[in-house]
């Protein structure tokens, strides 16, 4: 009788990555492999824009470019890549994208030697059309592998190793860039001489690229081993795409269209809180008397502290969702990521970089449950669905560059503009809060 209830659990636990008999093990580690990768990319590029900062002399808000360029490049392919996949196949969505990557990794060498900012942006666009491929191919290949009730399970599964890639790069970003940057600050770099300016920035553009050619070469590694491995097609076959028709069946469907909205504001809450965690650990650390670059390393460090929070409270969410509703735990998780938000703003100092990274706890459950919940009975139309939600990432482009302009103020009505500008992530998560308790009434 035991060992027959053992069985029975065995066999459940499988039927998570099984489906008609087929077996999705190994597919499934493949794709997976693919969100630490793009996780990767997007954690060594959140402290770039300080870093591009100091090298060109420029303001946060010109820095920030760097994410307008990384998430416009999501924004502007999604619905190019989704409708190759639909006429196509998930594994040529996920080929190509990986050929984007790399193409967009390697083009940091030739922007290095222009010794200008803007290459950078091109290289970064270049990169992020690859990720938003990736992203558009993998999130739904991934809710395809196994039976339609434990997609949302299998999504979260998966992304609980991006932020694993997510903690390399960050890691990366502190040891090889941020620790090898010429320790001059930013206001002696200010009054360096023409000459003496680009000699330093040049050193520094050459310590900071070294990091992206050899994720490019990884990459390229990555597009071969998926390129030799028979991939399953779950129902893929060429069609021809009635885009009007399909995105007008999208909009129909009140869960679809409030998630595409929300996604817009978690992304855009997530990449703030993850880019100025640096300017406010800067801004504690020097006020206790640190000098910029300790400062920015140490603020690094609880960046990734941050980012182990996250990865931890990702597997603990999985757990969570065999047992309750996805929308209330999205909820539940919002409400708290708000109350810590208003920590961050009021209490300052320590006790708010504290708050700051312990909302990284709380964010950690939300992209894949809303991208699962909005996508839920689709269909045929998932493809082009999860496209507008890969769109929705826009908001870490948009709303960024907005926080960056109100740190660019210094003080507001005697206040710490750092602190201020997280208004902006508490607003979105209490979008967040009204569509967690929305949707679990259509779950």
């Amino acid at each position: 009788m035991s060992d027959s209830k053992e069985g029975s659990k065995e066999c459940a636990s499988r039927s998570i990555l099984a489906a008609n008999g087929v077996n999705f093990l190994i597919p499934f580690i493949l794709i997976t492999s693919c969100f630490a990768l793009w996780g990767f990319a997007n954690d060594i590029t959140n402290p770039m824009v300080k870093a591009f900062s100091k090298i060109f002399r420029m303001s946060v808000t010109d820095g920030s470019l760097v994410q307008v360029a990384f998430y416009g490049g999501y924004f502007a392919m999604a619905f190019p890549a989704a409708i190759f996949i639909r006429r196509f196949s998930y594994k040529a969505g996920v080929l190509f994208g990986l050929g984007l990557y790399a193409c967009g990794a390697f083009l940091f060498y030739p922007a290095m030697l222009t010794g200008s900012y803007y290459p950078f942006l091109i290289a970064y666009f270049i990169l992020t059309c690859g990720l938003s491929f990736l992203e558009t191919s993998c999130n739904p290949y991934i809710l395809s592998m196994g039976p339609p009730e434990t997609a949302t399970l299998r999504l979260n599964m998966a992304q609980s190793f991006n932020p694993v890639g997510s903690l390399l790069g960050m890691w990366v970003a502190m040891n090889f860039i941020q620790a090898r940057l010429n320790p001059l600050e930013s206001d002696a770099r200010a009054l360096l001489s023409q000459q003496d300016f680009e000699a330093v920035r040049d050193a520094d553009l050459l310590t900071l690229i070294s990091p992206y050619v050899f994720i490019g070469l990884v990459v390229t590694l990555m597009i071969v081993l998926i390129a030799l491995v028979k991939m399953p097609d779950n129902g893929d076959q060429s069609h021809s795409v009635e885009f009007k028709a399909t995105l007008k069946r999208l909009l129909s469907v009140r869960r679809y269209r409030e998630g595409v909205i929300a996604q817009f504001f978690y992304v855009g809450a997530q990449i703030m809180c993850w880019t100025f965690i640096i300017q406010y650990g800067t801004r504690v650390f020097m006020l206790e008397g640190m000098d910029e670059k300790s400062a920015e390393i140490l603020s690094q460090q609880y960046n990734i502290v941050a980012m182990a929070i996250f990865c931890a409270s990702r597997f603990v969410c999985t757990y969570l969702l065999r047992f309750v509703n996805a929308g209330l735990l999205l909820a539940w998780f919002a409400m708290g990521a708000a109350i810590l938000s208003s920590g961050v703003i009021l209490l300052g100092g320590r006790a708010g970089l504290c708050c700051l990274v312990a909302v990284s706890a709380c964010m950690s459950l939300m992209f894949p449950t809303i991208y699962g919940i909005a996508l839920e009975g689709l269909g045929e139309d998932t493809k082009i669905g999860g496209a507008g939600l890969i769109m929705a990432i826009l908001g870490g482009s948009v709303l960024p560059p907005l926080q960056a302009r109100v740190i660019d103020c210094g003080v507001i009505g005697g206040y710490a503009a750092v602190n201020l500008s997280f208004v902006l992530p508490l607003i979105c998560f209490l979008v967040i809060i009204a569509y967690g308790i929305r949707s679990s009434k259509y779950i």
